[in-house]
């Protein structure tokens, strides 16, 4: 009962801090002058059950099982790991049932393709694969072992895997969408291609999207300088496309094996972004969209800075990064989280919304939410709940 009236007073008090911030330029000084208090994980907890409360009250779980929603329930199996809260692991059940356990449904492989498409026949897409790393997690969380859960996983996976083509991955989303697909389904098979193919299509992604000098990928072949500039003629780093990479590399390093031989270079690339996105990251702690030039696309986004925060926890917690050097820089992403994106009533604003580049002028504001954001946010706050442990 103490532990109750404990927490119950921590998500009052939240609220209470929350509402009182009367307009962005409050919030934002609320955030600088807090950035060194520490948060409890009963307060990380607290702001899990806050901001999924409000998603799933809001949000049925009968939806498609396109990007935009999946990656959502990649944070929300996460808030479960931490909090138990058995609806939130019921609410991503509905959703995979609802979806018939699949991404795109085509059963016709000669048609299965792989450029853009939100059509059945786009099962090779990664945007339609992203679904999987939830269904996996699903399967591993049942005591039965429902072999449902993961059959057109499998099935799609080793089909591609079958294939000559190495240019899946060909927009920095798809590492998020499907590296960690890979990893999830290596640990769980046991079968060593998994790992091999996953190099080989990350080495194509690194060759069109990574900047050397940067250490920092461009959201696609689109975009690399000097074909196309930030508006004041910088490199344009896309803060969301970036995150998705980081939180992806994140994802793959949980589950590669510490003896892997392709561990060292996972590594070193996301040593290499951690590096580079701290020298990006803002005063009041949330990260531009377009990362090397503020002024493009000034002012706050939530979904970026979250994955960016869930990357700098988890590397911290998992021991690839240094706690001195990063946990600040985690801290400040956290506080312009927990402050400013997350409102009082649980909703997550400050989103850009889909896209696939730092627009200027695109209003992005406190009623600016998607998906996307929420999970991020659910997985930066889950990292917290870790890192406070």
């Amino acid at each position: 009962m103490a532990k109750k009236k404990i927490i119950a007073g921590v998500v009052a008090g939240l609220v209470i801090a929350l509402s009182g911030c009367a307009s962005t330029d409050a919030q934002r000084a609320n955030v600088a002058s807090t950035q060194g208090v520490s948060t409890s994980k009963a307060e990380a907890i607290a702001l899990i059950d806050k901001v999924n409360t409000y998603w799933q009250k809001n949000t049925p779980a009968a939806e498609t099982s396109f990007w935009n929603v999946a990656a959502y329930h990649t944070g929300n199996i996460e808030a479960y790991r931490v909090t138990r809260n058995e609806a939130y692991r019921q609410y991503s059940e509905a959703w995979a049932e609802h979806n018939q356990w699949m991404g795109a449904k085509s059963r016709d492989k000669a048609g299965w393709k792989y450029s853009y498409g939100e059509k059945d026949e786009y099962v090779l897409f990664g945007d339609w694969q992203i679904c999987f790393q939830t269904y996996v997690d699903l399967y591993n969380l049942d005591p039965n072992k429902d072999p449902r859960k993961i059959a057109r996983a499998r099935e799609v996976m080793e089909y591609q895997m079958g294939t000559a083509q190495n240019d899946y991955w060909w927009w920095s989303d798809g590492l998020y969408m499907v590296m960690p697909v890979m990893t999830k389904l290596h640990k769980l098979t046991g079968e060593r291609r998994y790992l091999d193919k996953l190099a080989e299509y990350f080495k194509y992604s690194n060759s069109i999207m990574y900047d050397a000098d940067e250490k920092l990928y461009y959201r696609d072949a689109r975009y690399v300088y000097p074909k196309h500039k930030s508006a004041n003629g910088k490199k344009d780093f896309w803060s969301r496309g970036d995150g998705w990479v980081f939180a992806g590399l994140a994802k793959v390093l949980q589950d590669l094996p510490r003896d892997d031989p392709y561990r060292a270079e996972f590594e070193a690339k996301f040593k290499g972004m951690a590096q580079a996105l701290k020298a990006a990251q803002q005063p009041e702690g949330y990260w531009t969209r377009s990362l090397l030039d503020p002024a493009h696309a000034p002012g706050p986004e939530s979904s970026g800075t979250a994955f960016f925060t869930y990357g700098y926890l988890w590397g911290i917690n998992n021991g690839v990064l240094p706690r001195d050097e990063y946990a600040p820089v985690a801290r400040k992403g956290w506080e312009f989280l927990s402050k400013v994106a997350v409102q009082a009533d649980g909703k997550v604003g400050y989103v850009q919304p889909i896209g696939d580049r730092a627009i200027p002028g695109q209003v992005v504001d406190m009623n600016s939410t998607a998906h996307f954001g929420v999970g991020a946010v659910l997985l930066a706050a889950a990292e917290m709940a870790r890192f406070q442990e």
